[in-house]
């Protein structure tokens, strides 16, 4: 059995969050497929806590989520984009926290969503909403998502806010006393092992390909998520 499964920036809510997918994933722990002793959501499940956007696959993901917190642990750590914790934990049964020590494998490991890191969202609000309208856009012209990705790696504020975090990531988890670090945020799935305290983060599921982190025994792995039956060019699952 897997330590636990990570997931982050879900953005129920949002037209290009890959709901669909999202269901499937989560079936394959239901059904016992996927084996983790605790599901990890590292921030930014909703896009923004406006119910009235939400689609029947993005209320099929809360419902398959409020089913399995009767059967694993559930963690939920709040992302920038989440809204009320209190709001949240009345809807799914769940704590809300900042960030979470997981133990496994007598190996401590951070988690927490990274954007306290983020000095450009702060800075500048209004910059941060027109990118990423930008962004989506590109999406949805692009459903395989390239030109999106290329777009945004080739943005040097983009690779510099990702650097950032994942240094002052790196400076908590040492801080804290932790032989690894797992973030969110960013949207782009990071394994940096090649260094003292390794830096993961897990990706996102607005853009495809969808990607996740397993921890087994103090072993931190990346992947990708393959969908049984939905072809890349389908359109977001809503």
């Amino acid at each position: 059995m897997l330590d636990a499964v990570i997931l982050s920036d879900l953005h129920l809510g949002s037209g290009n969050s890959q709901a669909k997918r999202v269901c499937e994933f989560l079936e394959r722990i239901v059904g016992g497929d996927l084996l983790p002793a605790r599901l990890i959501l590292n921030g930014d499940v909703f896009d923004s806590i406006d119910f009235r956007r939400l689609g029947k696959n993005h209320w099929k993901v809360l419902s398959l989520l409020r089913k399995l917190s009767d059967q694993i642990e559930i963690v939920w750590l709040a992302g920038n984009h989440d809204g009320s914790a209190e709001i949240i934990s009345h809807l799914l049964g769940v704590v809300v926290e900042e960030e979470y020590i997981l133990d496994s494998g007598g190996q401590q490991i951070l988690i927490f969503h990274g954007h306290v890191f983020d000095e450009f969202i702060q800075s500048y609000p209004w910059m941060t909403w027109i990118a990423d309208q930008l962004y989506r856009v590109l999406q949805l012209v692009d459903r395989t998502h390239r030109f999106a990705k290329m777009a945004k790696h080739g943005s040097k504020t983009f690779l510099r806010s990702a650097s950032k975090i994942a240094a002052g990531a790196v400076e908590l988890a040492r801080r804290r006393g932790c032989s690894a670090v797992c973030c969110g945020h960013t949207h782009a799935a990071v394994a940096m092992t090649d260094q003292p305290i390794p830096y993961f983060n897990s990706g996102c599921w607005t853009e495809l390909p969808c990607s996740y982190l397993t921890v087994e025994e103090g072993r931190v792995r990346l992947h990708e998520f393959a969908p049984v039956e939905v072809p890349i060019g389908e359109a977001v699952g809503v």
